[in-house]
């Protein structure tokens, strides 16, 4: 018979259990939701932008849509500057998943060193960093091709220069984001530039967009810029200074081609130069843009200013007799020569001859300051008014600090300095009849409104005289060209170094223009340093202006001007 057993009549119900014992189970379990929710109303209300924050660095995405930077463009709208599409790769260090192998591959494919990659990887809190700015696309094939989690592609674009070393000094370029840092690229940054669009999205764990969560800003593309420079004038300008500098062993060299009527800059060239898009192993002597940042005192170069004032002035006439002989002049204890002693001078054969005493005799009837505001008027002593970084304003002291030696020097360019740049624009009165033009580096559809400076009979005289400086007879002969007629003046000046002048060191320059009757154009050569047996200006930068003109002027299509082969006469004489 089966007994049964009541469960009321446990014996273990019949024990008593103590309150406390069930109270704090109680308590512990309501303190327990309690915790549970305090700590979701902190994570859902009041700690809710941390958590938003963390959630969209793992899976919000800011994409930038680069702009396009502008184009930079020759007078003619051959390519100086470009941008191309460059793939960028970047990775998320945290999703990264690849093995020795892959890593080891991946790093060739970067072409850095595998612990460099390592490096890169190991910090997982980053969520971006970059690998490698702007690969070739066949690389960029190649590392998608590897299929690793965590590696991406990033569309940018790249700067290329189709000129190479022969613009380098007028384009400049930019940096792997794309910003100017030298030339026109610095200069005009901000037109070219552009503004860079962005697209907000919500990525997954495997790098797929699923979602924009914003409105998408396009990107504005840069404006093209068209320079006043001519690619064929400029290329053909750089090759004969470059072959300059190297046949007179010299240290560099410069060459500026202005366009008389319109102040355009038809060439602006300096070597040694570099290749925009090879800037390995850069050096400061490389990247200087010598035409505009080099000072130098100019000497011979002045005196054409000088015979010009004295004409304004009324003082000569260029038939005017003055006496050099016997070759020297004492001013307060100093002594000022002439290269070769030549008696009595007309004003024309003191600049033909280049006679520093006949210079003198004409400076010193002059008051200081009739020199000074001509000097100045002209654009000595003031900073070029072109956009571009590092233009120099040369030096030129206040008249009222001048003693009688040094009124004296500066009328034959010694005691101020001046750039290339600046002796070439000041040089423009003599071409343009007695007016300043203003430079420009852009492209312009309109002659340049100039500023007066001397009357155009004066000017006019001053350009027949640099016509006989340039012939036989002159001190650069070697500056005539075949078919036209130029004229223009040699400078042999010595380099100075510390608070006196280098032995053995000068710098030789011509400025002139062409054709003379009818001037189209302002060219200025330096070479700086000849070492390799003759210094003199109309040596050393006579031939390379030569060159430069005749070719300029084909490529212009002007009409030649000279039907005879002018007779180079093989003795020069120069002065300092």
């Amino acid at each position: 018979m089966t007994r049964s057993v009541l469960y009321t009549s446990s014996p273990l119900l019949a024990s008593k259990t103590p309150v406390w014992r069930s109270k704090l189970i109680v308590g512990g379990m309501a303190l327990a939701f309690a915790v549970l929710a305090g700590r979701a109303a902190w994570v859902q209300v009041f700690g809710n932008a941390f958590f938003q924050r963390q959630g969209e660095v793992r899976f919000a995405r800011t994409l930038e849509l680069p702009a396009n930077r502008g184009r930079i463009l020759d007078r003619h709208g051959l390519l100086l500057a470009t941008s191309v599409p460059s793939p960028s790769i970047w990775a998320i260090p945290e999703d990264v998943d690849a093995d020795d192998a892959q890593l080891a591959r991946l790093a060739k494919l970067l072409d850095m060193p595998l612990a460099d990659l390592r490096k890169k990887l190991a910090n997982e809190e980053r969520s971006f960093v970059w690998l490698r700015r702007q690969v070739d696309e066949a690389v960029a094939k190649q590392i998608a091709a590897l299929g690793l989690k965590g590696i991406y592609e990033r569309k940018e674009y790249k700067r290329q220069y189709p000129e190479g070393e022969a613009v380098a000094h007028v384009v400049g370029f930019t940096n792997v984001e794309d910003q100017g840092q030298e030339g026109i690229e610095l200069a005009f940054d901000k037109e070219l530039a552009g503004r860079a669009g962005s697209r907000r999205v919500i990525k997954d764990r495997l790098g797929r967009i699923i979602e924009d969560v914003r409105e998408q800003v396009p990107p504005v593309d840069g404006r093209d810029l068209q320079l006043s420079i001519d690619s064929k004038v400029q290329f053909f300008a750089y090759q004969k200074l470059r072959d300059a500098v190297v046949q007179h062993k010299a240290k560099a060299g410069s060459v500026v081609v202005l366009d008389a009527q319109s102040g355009e800059v038809l060439a602006l060239a300096n070597y040694p130069s570099y290749s925009p898009d090879r800037r390995v192993n850069l050096t400061g002597a490389q990247l200087r843009n010598r035409v505009l940042t080099d000072t130098f005192e100019p000497g011979s170069t002045m005196k054409p200013f000088i015979a010009a004032l004295a004409l304004q002035r009324g003082l000569v006439r260029p038939e005017t007799p003055i006496q050099t002989a016997p070759g020297r002049l004492t001013i307060g204890g100093s002594t000022i020569n002439d290269a070769h002693p030549h008696g009595v001078l007309s004003v024309a054969e003191v600049i033909q001859k280049s006679s520093n005493v006949g210079t003198v005799k004409m400076a010193m009837q002059m008051h200081p300051r009739d020199m000074w505001e001509l000097y100045s008027e002209v654009g000595f002593g003031q900073r070029p008014q072109v956009p571009f970084p590092g233009a120099v304003s040369g030096r030129l002291r206040a008249y009222k600090t001048w003693r009688p030696i040094e009124q004296a020097t500066m009328s034959y360019g010694y005691g101020l300095s001046t750039s290339l740049f600046q002796l070439a624009r000041a040089y423009s009165v003599f071409a343009r009849d007695g007016e300043l033009v203003p430079v420009t580096l852009l492209k312009t559809e309109q002659p340049a409104a100039g500023v007066r400076v001397f009357e155009a009979r004066h000017a006019q005289a001053v350009r027949q005289m640099l016509h006989m400086a340039a012939g036989p007879g002159g001190t650069a002969p070697q500056a005539q060209t075949v078919g036209y007629s130029v004229g223009g003046k040699t400078g042999t000046a010595r380099k100075q170094e510390g608070k006196g002048y280098a032995a053995g060191k000068y710098r030789g320059f011509f400025v002139g223009i062409a054709p003379v009757d009818k001037p189209r154009i302002v060219v200025a050569v330096m070479i700086d340093e000849p070492s390799g047996g003759t210094y003199y200006g109309g040596a050393v930068a006579g031939p390379v202006f030569s060159a430069t003109v005749q070719q300029t002027l084909r490529m212009m299509g002007v009409q030649p001007d000279m039907s005879v082969k002018p007779q180079v006469v093989v003795a020069v004489e120069e002065s300092f």
